[in-house]
């Protein structure tokens, strides 16, 4: 109970589902302060799963049509932006069976990184297409399970018209979200691909101590874990290890949107992430991660340790900030319909 801010807070998971009565509003509000990251479940030897009841409450007052989503308009706009005609493209060229699906952060933080990755992507795997639209997460935590099937049948259902077989994810909401509901579609990450191929493009050389967050929706993803290392290891860093890592790995504090209700529970899991840091710079593989976490503690990318020349861990990589990330996203969306005119 002590490696959540949650739980520290309300009781073992329990005494939470005894004492509660979720049929009361009030009482229904708690579902809504939980990050959904899973680690209950993670370390829990009874195996409960308190995030599952929760998840259940928000989907029941989506259904009752009691949710109010006043505090969450901002991350549904970004939501339903991301999914729009204006900022999604599908880049299919032909005999394509494999697609790049970076997200909406990455393409938007960094625009640069993605264009670079995905021509390294390409070196491997020269018949890839690149898929720009959202995965429709922030409705799934939400609860908005029709909204979300609804997104997430559409993309399934262009990946299927089109021939899709494999899809190559950045994000980790993006890739669970895949492996959850994909249907039979192989997901692996970027990071296993470069770390099987290896990284061709200009690569700084690396040194000196970090630690990797492994983001939580990727807790039970061990072939990530150890491909962001192994990367690591090539670049040149010493990795030191996290008490709470891989399969235990803490919330960053962005999860289940909780920072739109209780923002001192957000901030309550990133500081225990730079509590175990201790001192030393953090690497992960999300970029919401290392927005969040980049508040209180140096975190970076790892892939702007590989595409950004003279990169280093503890060193500020400038991202671009919203409403910039929507043009962005919208440039290398124009760049990709050249580049399918232009036949590269």
């Amino acid at each position: 109970m002590s490696n959540c801010t949650f739980l520290t807070r309300h009781g073992t998971p329990r005494a939470v589902a005894a004492a509660r009565d979720f049929s009361d509003p009030k009482d229904r509000g708690m579902a809504y302060e939980c990050s959904l990251c899973g680690l209950c479940a993670a370390v829990c030897p009874e195996g409960l799963d308190p995030c599952a009841l929760f998840l259940e409450v928000r989907r029941h007052d989506v259904a009752s049509g009691t949710f109010d989503a006043r505090p969450y308009r901002s991350i549904l706009n970004y939501e339903t932006l991301g999914r729009s005609r204006l900022f999604s493209r599908y880049e299919l060229p032909e005999g394509c069976d494999t697609v790049f699906f970076p997200g909406c952060a990455l393409p938007g933080t960094r625009p640069t990184v993605t264009s670079r990755l995905y021509r390294q992507l390409r070196q491997h795997v020269p018949s890839l297409g690149i898929v720009l639209t959202c995965c429709a997460k922030p409705s799934h935590d939400l609860g908005r399970t029709v909204h979300f099937r609804t997104a997430f049948e559409r993309v399934l259902a262009r990946f299927a018209a089109g021939g899709v077989k494999t899809v190559l994810t950045a994000c980790p909401n993006c890739t669970r979200m895949f492996r959850q509901y994909g249907r039979g579609l192989s997901v692996l990450t970027v990071y296993e691909i470069l770390n099987r191929h290896g990284v061709t493009e200009t690569v700084a050389p690396g040194g000196g101590e970090i630690s990797v967050h492994d983001p939580c929706p990727l807790r039970d993803h061990p072939e990530a874990h150890s491909a962001v290392r192994g990367l690591l290891t090539d670049l040149g860093y010493t990795q030191v290890e996290m008490p709470h890592r891989k399969k235990t790995t803490l919330c960053c504090g962005e999860g289940g949107a909780v920072g739109c209700i209780q923002p001192r529970n957000s901030r309550g899991w990133a500081e225990l992430r730079r509590q175990e840091s201790e001192g030393r710079p953090l690497v992960t593989y999300c970029a919401g991660c290392v927005h969040f976490l980049g508040q209180v503690t140096p975190t970076v990318h790892i892939l702007d340790l590989i595409f950004r020349a003279n990169g280093t861990p503890d060193k500020d990589f400038p991202v671009s900030k919203g409403p910039l990330t929507y043009l962005n996203r919208l440039l290398l969306k124009l760049r990709l319909m050249a580049m399918s005119v232009s036949g590269e």
